[in-house]
C-alpha cells in the first residue's frame, strides 16, 4: 500500500513501543498468457484498528514511477525497515 493508498486512520504506538499486525493478503490471479486477472487485494489491522479494508493493490512498491504488475507465481514474504532500527517478532503465516 506504500506510495498507492493512504491508510483508513493513524493507529501507530510511540516510536520504541511494539507494533502489532493482522494482515489478510490475497495474492493476484494471472492467467495462463500472463495477463492479470485479479489484483491483490489487502486488508490490515494495525494494533486493533482496521487501517486498510480489502484494499486493492495495484502492483509492486517501486522508488520511482507507478506501480503495474508482472506476471509471476508464489513468493515470499519481505519486511523492510528503511535504515530505521526495527525488530521483528512473532511472525506467524497461514494459508488462508
Amino acid at each position: 500500500m506504500y506510495k498507492q493508498t493512504i491508510p483508513l486512520v493513524n493507529a501507530c504506538r510511540k516510536p520504541g513501543e511494539w507494533q502489532t499486525y493482522d494482515i489478510l493478503f490475497t495474492a493476484p490471479r494471472f492467467n495462463n498468457d500472463g495477463i492479470l486477472t485479479a489484483p491483490a487485494r489487502v486488508t490490515v489491522i494495525h494494533n486493533g484498528v482496521v487501517a486498510q479494508l480489502n484494499t486493492e493493490i495495484k502492483g509492486p512498491t517501486v522508488y520511482i514511477g507507478l506501480p503495474h504488475y508482472l506476471a509471476h507465481g508464489k513468493s515470499g514474504i519481505k519486511l523492510q525497515d528503511h535504515g530505521d532500527l526495527v525488530s521483528y517478532r512473532n511472525i506467524w503465516i497461514r494459508e488462508l
